[in-house]
Order: structure tokens, then C-alpha cells, then sequence
């Protein structure tokens, strides 16, 4: 069992040279409307049943389905520690990592829906597993009270600098030419390394093996091994290496191109795949049934907390974005849509786990 700690005491910075250039008026205007959707949403809030006065009275544990040290793990200890400091009560991080994070997951939704076990949904454990796992544990809309979604990141395609490929139309070339001798690792089945990699995999047309990891750490230790030669790694957790030499970056599966890595192209026009774009999204879940003014209350903290500047500074030299302001319902119907997408990319490619 993973050992449980504080958010207060085990926030990590990240590394400050990562974070991308900003427009100071341009972030302090988009704060101030941050704010203003905040303080409207609060006002209807209010008009609902007011929360349970006594909540919170103790801790609250956040389960986060992954290792210490990752991409999710880092948005949680941020987010973690604000919403501590808000609610005046200790939120420990409980790392419960497992089969592609669904472990984790399954444990936050068998717990008692009291508001004071949460769980760290992401685009994998909540979006993607339900395509691919064929006895999930959960189901992701049934097991879960949506509170609201956190913040997103893109990642970046790396190879290991011996492979003969400087491009991404020159790696797509080669998969092509010797189908199924290149390996591409991830942190597990159904993380965003995986199926980002199967939707180019499906829109490129080539053949790529899967290595599953138990964590990106593990995953990254073998693309600088030269075990695997293709990873899609979040930009937070690549930005060290890529500077360091020891991987190259193909490309981005953002939108469009990063302020932090103004030469790397997207993938979309890199490969000449109009259309792509991977985005990691984090988002706060609860137990079913956990009180709906216990939820309407969490949804306002991490409005507040997503909002200020502190979060906001932190979630940047993270390379993450905060998200926009959703109600409880926004968030859900969000997450609906993302169920159907992922689930259409699992079927073209094929994608399962046993």
C-alpha cells in the first residue's frame, strides 16, 4: 500500500525553466475573467441548497492512480495544497498505482461518498479505460460525482537520437518500411501514451508495438536505454530530457506549436495528419453519492483555487493550462463526450486489454 502524504508537505515545484513565455497583461486579464466566472458561479451556487455546514471537520484523501513524481502527481500535490489551505483541513495525496491507473480509480469509487475520499480522474483512467478494459472495475459516469475538471497538457512524440529518423514523416517512412520492428512505450494500457500513439498509429497507417509500462518513469528509463524508440511523453516531464540531448523531440500534439518549443512542430504538420491533437486533461472526481452540497462546495474551492495566481504560476511551469470553469454538470457532460471519442479511436485501432 502506498504510503499517504500531505499536499502541504509534499508539493513539488517542478523545474521553473519550463514554464513558457507569457504576456503579463494578457495572463493578469485572463485571471481577472477567471475571477468574475468564479464569483457569477458562486452566486448561483448559492441560490441551491447552502453546504454542509460542518464539512469539511477532518482530513480529506485524494487518491491519485499513479506513482509520485509524474504528470498527475504533480497537478494534484498543486491543486492538493490549495484546496488545503482554503478548507483549512489536511489533503493527503494517497498514490494507489496499477493497471493503467484503473486500480486506483476502483479504490476512490468503493469508498464511503462522505466528501473525504476523492479521486484524481484524468483522460486515461476516466475517458480512455472504459474502451479498453473488458471487466473495469468502475464505470466512470455510474461510480463518479463530477466536481470539476483541473487542467490540461499537451505531450511531445520523442525517439531515441539513434533512430534514423529526424521527422516525423522520416519515422512514419521507417514504420512503414519495417512494420511492427519499431516499440513504443508508455506508462500503461489505456494512459495518454498509449492511445495518443494508436491514433497516429490509425491515422498514419503504420504498425508500432506496444510496451506497456508500470508508470511513465519506467517508461522514460528505457527510451534513454534505446529498449523502446518512440514515447509520447507529457511536456513537463519530457522538457528535462529533451534538454538535456538525450531524446529527440519529433514533434508536439498540441493544436499549435508551444511558446516553450517554438521549432517543434505539431503533428498534425509534422506527419500531414490534419486533425490530430492529444490533450491531457486532469479533473477532481467523488464517490457517487456523495452529498450535493458537499460536491457544489468542492466545485467552488477548485474554481477558486484554479483562478489564483499562485495555481496559476505553478500549473505554468508545470507546461499545464488551467482549465476553464464548469459546474458539476459541465464537467459531466464533458466527460461523456470524451467516453465516445476515445472509445471510436479504441475501435478503429483496435486497442484492447485483457
Amino acid at each position: 500500500m502506498a504510503a499517504t502524504r500531505s499536499a502541504t508537505g509534499g508539493a513539488r515545484n517542478g523545474d521553473a525553466g519550463d514554464r513558457p513565455a507569457r504576456n503579463g497583461s494578457r495572463s493578469a486579464a485572463a485571471g481577472g475573467v477567471l475571477t468574475a466566472l468564479v464569483l457569477s458561479m458562486q452566486a448561483a451556487a448559492f441560490a441551491q441548497p447552502a453546504p454542509i455546514a460542518a464539512y469539511p471537520d477532518r482530513p480529506i484523501r485524494l487518491v491519485v492512480p499513479f506513482p509520485p513524481g509524474g504528470i498527475n502527481d504533480l497537478v494534484a500535490r498543486i491543486i492538493g495544497q490549495s484546496l488545503s489551505e482554503q478548507l483549512r483541513q489536511p489533503l493527503l495525496i494517497d498514490n494507489r498505482a496499477g493497471a493503467g491507473g484503473t486500480l486506483g480509480l476502483g479504490i476512490a469509487a468503493r469508498a464511503n461518498p462522505d466528501g473525504y475520499t476523492l479521486a484524481f480522474g484524468a483522460t486515461s483512467t476516466v475517458a480512455v479505460s472504459p474502451a479498453l478494459y473488458r471487466n473495469l472495475s468502475y464505470d466512470p459516469v455510474k461510480a463518479f460525482a463530477p466536481i470539476a475538471p483541473l487542467a490540461e497538457v499537451p505531450s511531445v512524440t520523442l525517439v531515441t537520437p539513434s533512430l534514423a529518423a529526424g521527422s516525423m514523416k522520416e519515422l512514419i517512412a521507417l514504420a512503414r518500411a519495417k512494420p511492427g520492428s519499431l516499440n513504443f512505450a508508455s506508462a500503461g494500457a489505456g494512459t495518454s501514451q498509449h492511445m495518443g500513439t494508436e491514433l497516429l498509429k490509425a491515422m498514419a497507417k503504420v504498425d508500432l508495438v506496444h510496451v506497456p509500462y508500470k508508470g511513465g518513469a519506467a517508461a522514460m528509463a528505457d527510451l534513454l536505454g534505446g529498449q523502446v524508440q518512440l514515447l509520447m511523453e507529457p511536456l513537463p516531464t519530457a522538457m528535462p530530457h529533451i534538454r538535456s540531448g538525450k531524446v529527440r523531440a519529433l514533434a508536439v500534439t498540441s493544436r499549435a506549436r508551444l511558446p516553450i518549443l517554438p521549432d517543434v512542430p505539431t503533428v498534425a504538420e509534422a506527419a500531414g495528419l490534419p486533425g490530430y491533437e492529444l490533450m491531457i486533461w486532469f479533473g477532481l472526481l467523488a464517490p457517487a453519492d456523495t452529498p450535493r452540497p458537499i460536491v457544489q462546495r468542492l466545485n467552488l474551492e477548485v474554481l477558486k483555487a484554479i483562478a489564483s495566481p499562485e495555481v496559476r504560476e505553478r500549473f505554468s511551469q508545470q507546461g499545464a493550462t488551467p482549465s476553464a470553469p464548469q459546474t458539476p454538470e459541465q464537467f459531466g457532460a464533458f466527460i461523456r463526450r470524451e467516453i465516445t471519442k476515445w472509445a471510436e479511436v479504441a475501435r478503429i485501432s483496435g486497442a484492447r486489454v485483457e
